[in-house]
């Protein structure tokens, strides 16, 4: 007889590719989880992984059983959620991944609200890169995630939150404020402040132009946090570019050091994300209603501007 259990094990040494690492994720001891693939294989006789190799792959037929197996811990966990739905409470946990560029914009307007009307939900939130989101939310690792789209991803739903203004941040004398309505290529300076590669902001920001290689060329300085690029305008002087979202709280002293871009307006659209197969679908909706009641009313026009991409 083969356990849920031994399924969650043999998912789990395949995601990390080393058993205590995998013991870890699973909260039991590297021997408890050895013993347990060890008589799993011994009842399907079948060898799972190639112990040989490092980092830890499985055999063949193991690469088989593996996805079989996510696909029944899912189909599992979809059952027991369906059940939960139909209860007239909203409960249970939801993980949701946010990127970072995001998270500490949005989060304030709607997290506080959340708490207060659904109590019961254990919500649990990890900013993390849209890569990893995506992964995650293929692997089932996620509930939902929160970042710019769209994504084109066979296997998940975007639902669109909002649309956020990409603007210029700098000093008040710097050339960029002193025009005050950009065009695309004026941002063609070696004085700009990016983010690190592999942010889908840096993407949008290096679409809002054709002269892609111009930009990479002028980049001098990498950082993974739009805030920490805002203190290095301040105190280094240059430019940056941020969402709509981060200028919302700003003082009005700091809003002088604005600038914003001709029509029509470049803008990033930010989507609500699962896999097809969610089954969370009240909890899901409870969050895209919680951010729709308490965001600014501006950030829901779509058509202010027209949407970057940044693939």
């Amino acid at each position: 007889m083969i356990s849920l259990t031994q399924l969650e094990y043999i998912v789990a040494i395949d995601n990390y590719k080393h058993f205590a690492k995998a013991a870890d994720a699973c909260n039991v001891t590297q021997p408890t989880l050895s013993m347990q693939l060890k008589k799993m294989e011994e009842a399907l006789n079948i060898d799972i992984f190639d112990r040989t190799k490092q980092p830890v792959i499985p055999t063949m037929a193991g690469e088989e059983l593996i996805q079989q197996a996510r696909i029944i811990l899912r189909e599992t966990k979809n059952f027991i959620e369906i059940a939960e739905n139909y209860n007239s409470n909203i409960t249970g946990e939801f993980k949701l991944g946010i990127i970072p560029t995001i998270a500490p914009y949005l989060l304030p307007y709607f997290i506080g609200s959340f708490q207060k009307n659904y109590p019961s939900v254990r919500l649990k939130i990890i900013e993390m890169k849209t890569e990893d989101i995506i992964m995650q939310l293929n692997h089932d690792e996620l509930d939902a995630g929160i970042l710019a789209t769209p994504l084109r991803e066979v296997n998940l739903i975007e639902e669109p939150l909002f649309y956020e203004e990409i603007k210029v941040y700098a000093k008040k004398q710097h050339p960029l404020i002193k025009k005050k309505i950009l065009k695309a290529k004026d941002i063609l300076r070696d004085d700009i402040w990016m983010l690190a590669k592999g942010n889908c902001f840096r993407d949008q920001i290096i679409n809002i132009c054709s002269l892609h290689d111009e930009l990479r060329e002028n980049i001098t300085y990498e950082s993974s946090s739009i805030e920490t690029l805002k203190k290095m305008v301040d105190i280094e002087g240059g430019f940056t570019l941020i969402p709509e979202l981060a200028t919302l709280e700003m003082p009005i002293k700091m809003l002088e050091n604005i600038a914003e871009f001709e029509a029509p307006k470049p803008i990033r659209e930010v989507g609500l994300v699962y896999a097809r197969s969610a089954a969370k679908k009240k909890i899901l909706q409870a969050i895209k209603q919680e951010i729709l009641n308490n965001i600014p009313e501006e950030l829901k026009d779509k058509n202010k501007g027209k949407v970057v991409e940044w693939k």
